[in-house]
């Protein structure tokens, strides 16, 4: 049951996630004619030199690039891709038949801008799913299975590879705006797909570390890994307390510890992501764990 639930919420972040993007692609980027990386650029390429309508390019672009992707990646890959790349020219389409987009603004700094923050968010809601936007994803995707390089900055040197096969077509002021729009996606993209992943690592060095750790875990329900210390000054040896939590609880934790040692030192540092028990897995308390180890 919770299997099925996390595959429908997966699906319906995927979906928002291409009508975010194919949102600001007809509200801002096409109205305001701001020249775009990703299928779009390739499709308004193919709408100056061949007169393809920007929705045929897009899907057009899409399904090529969707082949190469399901080659190489895999099938897993592809079952998640193929919704994005059937959804994506179909929102594009829907979303270019409402007038009132057309108009939201005529400042093209503005819908520069926006455009970047809504493209961004939308691209990363559906990356961080392990999905794809389709189109120029992919080739981002395939250099990081192979290699391990950045997907956000591998997007935005392929997005301003596209901008440039746009000069020839395109006033120097739209190339400028379009170097903007890239940046902004690519700066939202690479915050979306950490946001809410960010934890607070903390290492707290005190000769009462037994009873630190121990209300750590009762009173926040956080683990503890013991680290081995020898003091700088008088070569003691002790252990440090060592644990990770999330930002709001840094202030109930050092409360907690002020309250044990008001002489503890505290180091905090941020980390980027957390993954285990109680963070990308369902916490197992302590007491569940006694009563296995018991019964076995």
């Amino acid at each position: 049951m919770k299997q099925a639930a996390k595959q429908i919420r997966s699906v319906g972040v995927v979906v928002l996630g291409n009508a975010i993007l194919t949102f600001a692609i007809a509200a801002f980027v096409l109205p305001n004619r701001l020249i775009s990386g990703g299928v779009t650029g390739i499709a308004l390429v193919f709408e100056h030199f061949f007169a393809m309508d920007v929705s045929a390019g897009v899907a057009v672009a899409n399904g090529v690039l969707f082949l190469a992707g399901a080659v190489v990646l895999g099938k897993k890959f592809a079952l998640t891709t193929l919704l994005s790349t059937v959804l994506y020219p179909v929102f594009l389409s829907l979303f270019r038949q409402l007038d009132v987009l057309q108009h939201l603004t005529q400042d093209t700094l503005l819908a520069a801008l926006y455009a970047g923050i809504l493209m961004g968010a939308g691209m990363g809601l559906v990356i961080r799913e392990g999905s794809s936007t389709g189109g120029m994803d992919i080739p981002p995707l395939i250099l990081n299975k192979y290699f391990g390089w950045s997907v956000p900055a591998l997007i935005y040197v392929f997005d301003t590879a596209i901008l440039l096969t746009q000069v020839f077509f395109s006033t120097s002021e739209q190339v400028l705006y379009g170097i903007a729009v890239v940046l902004v996606t690519s700066l939202v993209m690479d915050r979306v797909m950490v946001m809410g992943k960010n934890q607070t690592q903390v290492t707290i060095i005190t000769p009462r570390y037994e009873e630190v750790a121990q209300a750590v875990q009762e009173k926040l329900d956080r683990g503890c890994t013991f680290l081995e210390t020898v003091s700088g000054h008088l070569h003691r040896p002790g252990r440090a307390v060592m644990t990770v939590i999330s930002q709001r609880e840094l202030a109930a934790l050092n409360k907690l510890v002020q309250g044990i040692d008001g002489e503890a030192f505290l180091v905090i540092s941020k980390v980027n992501e957390v993954r285990g028990r109680g963070f990308s897995m369902g916490k197992r308390h302590t007491a569940a764990v006694s009563d296995q180890a018991a019964r076995g």
